[in-house]
């Protein structure tokens, strides 16, 4: 199989509201799903009508176990009815019982992301919140949505102060859509705030989407200064179908990158520590693979 680049990026900037004072309260019921495999697969930026990659992708998760994760931009290009029943539901919806789906700025642009939420009524938390919380090997997974707002005295920020906090001495892994750090086209500074908290209780990992190929970078701080001690490592996993992004810089940290194939990315999650391996679709040949501990 071979692969077309896309050499330019057709897509509105995202939306990013980062205002604060959402309504709600941080201690809303959040999906407490209970402890589940030790292994988290997924990838961002799935399926595209007319596109062969979601299914390529779906293909892997057919013989993997475990949970599966979405970093958004699930339904592209408008996040509508439509787009979920005949490309995603074919392909990665197939595994839907066992998804904890995060959404991406496409999924919002229809009826403010109704369709989204709809689609994965069945897994996402019953109080209606798009952002949540489980465990996955030991971890505390964390799943976030930076389309509405994250800043400090929101909702959402106010609610993730409350999940890190009961969830100090775990290791810690968040995915959401918008990356602060790319060496593509969308590295999304609007989203530093987010990271700060995150950075502040130790959080491990961040997978994100958004930009379509991928990225893994070494730890470092919001501000993108090395550090091996506490750093968040963050992978960029842009891969789950939609056509792949050319890179336009070599950002500060990055430690790998390709964008010639589809794939996801596999965490093995353990007490203190975890793997991860990029898997590519068949017909690719990129891997990435390694091992770290956690900073706890």
């Amino acid at each position: 199989m071979t692969f077309a680049l896309v050499p330019r990026v057709v897509l509105a900037t995202a939306l990013l509201v980062a205002a604060s004072g959402c309504g709600g309260s941080p201690s809303s019921p959040t999906s407490q799903l209970g402890s589940i495999s030790g292994t988290l697969t997924g990838a961002g930026d799935i399926s595209m009508c007319g596109e062969p990659g979601a299914e390529a992708t779906a293909k892997l998760l057919d013989s993997l176990s475990g949970t599966v994760f979405t970093a958004g931009d699930n339904a592209q290009y408008r996040g509508a009815p439509t787009e979920y029943d005949e490309c995603f539901e074919p392909t990665w919806g197939r595994h839907k019982s066992r998804m904890r789906p995060s959404p991406g700025n496409h999924d919002y642009r229809t009826q403010n992301g109704a369709p989204y939420r709809e689609y994965f009524r069945s897994v996402l938390p019953a109080s209606g919140l798009t952002y949540y919380g489980y465990d996955v090997g030991g971890w505390r997974i964390l799943a976030l949505d930076t389309n509405i707002p994250f800043s400090a005295g929101s909702a959402q920020e106010r609610w993730l102060r409350t999940e890190l906090e009961g969830s100090r001495g775990k290791c810690v892994l968040a995915y959401f859509h918008h990356p602060l750090f790319s060496s593509g086209p969308w590295a999304t500074p609007a989203v530093q705030p987010l990271w700060s908290v995150l950075y502040e209780f130790g959080v491990d990992v961040v997978v994100n989407g958004h930009d379509h190929l991928y990225e893994q970078f070494a730890p470092q701080d919001p501000f993108g200064r090395p550090d091996d001690a506490r750093g968040i490592r963050q992978f960029t996993v842009g891969t789950g179908g939609a056509g792949l992004y050319a890179f336009v810089r070599s950002a500060p940290n990055s430690q790998v990158r390709d964008n010639s194939t589809w794939g996801v990315i596999r965490f093995t999650l353990r007490p203190g520590s975890y793997d991860w391996e990029f898997i590519p679709v068949s017909g690719g040949s990129f891997h990435d693979s390694g091992t770290a501990t956690c900073s706890y």
